[in-house]
């Protein structure tokens, strides 16, 4: 059976409509997600499918959730509250043992400061509580000299930075994006999310492979002390994964930073939209040069946790150069293990949002991102 494409596109936009629904046409029956986009703060695209699935429908968008953390980071550097070039310890004393002491704010929101995960590893309990993260963290050595080198820091970045925003503020990183960003402009996209709202949550489904990719992950090196397994703490006892973390009451109330988060597509593009465009008549949250600055590429190459080639921005993945090069230069965002996507290209006043239900193979960025990404980008630069 068809699935039924619902929601509106604006003129000029209908392309993208029929690529959703050439897309969800070859998906299995029961796909469910949404896609919204806009352009200079005007929402062009908004359409979403699946049975049960609704425009305010939320999804666990695993770390999505790193673009809301570091939208916050970047408005406090704009404020002069936080400042980039000033050592982590400035803010936070205790987190200059074993060989910390040397780094700044900016190499730690650049993946830079080896401190993906902890030798023992975290409780399920730990990951889903921001404080309890870096405190345990600040007494960790790093796994390579801070500074030198970049991985993914995949459960740990949003605790690490947000422990410098409580220790600057005062406040949790969760307190001030709901304060600045998500209540003015009434996103979908929670950082702790209210047990009114639960109703709105779609938990997270497994990942259905094909028997070939069923082949493909089995065949995926495996190491239990390895980086990447330090980093997604699979190297415990008794380790938890991915989709249970997303599933979690704990996990969704408590809106840990690096990957905690919920959200609607609309409410991924409308943040970024926020942060670029003036929308309903609110100027954009970040000055052109914060935009420059969160936007240049301050980690590129191999990344030492993932093993394959990454770019990163200040918090935010290089999206242009990481996943889709005929984007901007400058475009700013984050993926999501399950296979969301969100960010704002400030060149074409693009911002993209989406979420699926459904893991995606083989996790990260869906790889219907690219075709869905190119169809509404070639539509904003026609209009």
């Amino acid at each position: 059976m068809t699935q039924e494409i619902h929601g509106t596109v604006a003129a000029g936009f209908e392309a993208v409509r029929a690529e959703f629904a050439a897309f969800v046409a070859g998906e299995l029956p029961d796909y469910e997600g949404q896609l919204c986009a806009y352009v200079h703060g005007r929402r062009v695209v908004d359409l979403w499918a699946g049975d049960g699935a609704r425009a305010d429908s939320l999804y666990g968008v695993f770390s999505s959730t790193k673009g809301a953390a570091h939208l916050v980071v970047a408005l406090l550097v704009q404020d002069g509250t936080l400042e980039l070039d000033r050592k982590v310890t400035y803010y936070w004393p205790e987190f200059g043992a074993e060989g910390k002491a040397g780094l700044t704010l900016r190499d730690l929101v650049a993946h830079r400061a080896g401190l993906v995960g902890l030798d023992a590893g975290f409780t399920d309990d730990e990951l889903a509580d921001d404080r309890a993260i870096a405190e345990r963290l600040a007494d960790q050595r790093p796994f390579w000299r801070p500074g030198t080198a970049f991985g993914y820091h995949a459960l740990v970045i949003g605790a690490l930075t947000g422990e410098v925003v409580r220790r600057a503020t005062g406040r949790s990183l969760q307190e001030v994006y709901e304060e600045r960003v998500r209540a003015p402009y009434g996103l979908d996209f929670h950082l702790g999310l209210p047990e009114s709202l639960e109703p709105r949550f779609r938990s997270v489904q497994p990942m259905a492979p094909t028997p070939v990719q069923q082949a493909e992950l089995a065949a995926m090196p495996s190491a239990p002390h390895s980086l990447a397994s330090i980093a997604f703490n699979t190297h415990v006892a008794d380790p938890g994964d991915l989709m249970s973390y997303g599933n979690s009451r704990t996990v969704r109330a408590k809106g840990p930073a690096s990957a905690g988060g919920v959200a609607a597509a609309r409410g991924l593009a409308g943040m970024y939209a926020a942060a670029i465009s003036e929308v309903d008549g609110r100027p954009p949250l970040l000055k052109p040069d914060t935009v420059a600055e969160v936007g240049q590429i301050h980690s590129i190459g191999y990344d030492l946790v993932s093993r394959t080639h990454k770019a990163f921005g200040l918090g935010f993945q290089a999206t242009a150069d990481m996943a889709y090069p005929f984007l901007g230069a400058g475009t700013f965002g984050h993926s999501g293990a399950a296979g969301s996507q969100a960010f704002a290209d400030p060149r074409s006043g693009l911002a993209y949002g989406y979420t699926r239900r459904r893991y995606a193979f083989p996790g990260g960025a869906a790889p219907e991102n690219e075709r869905l990404v190119r169809a509404v980008h070639t539509a904003a630069l026609a209009h």
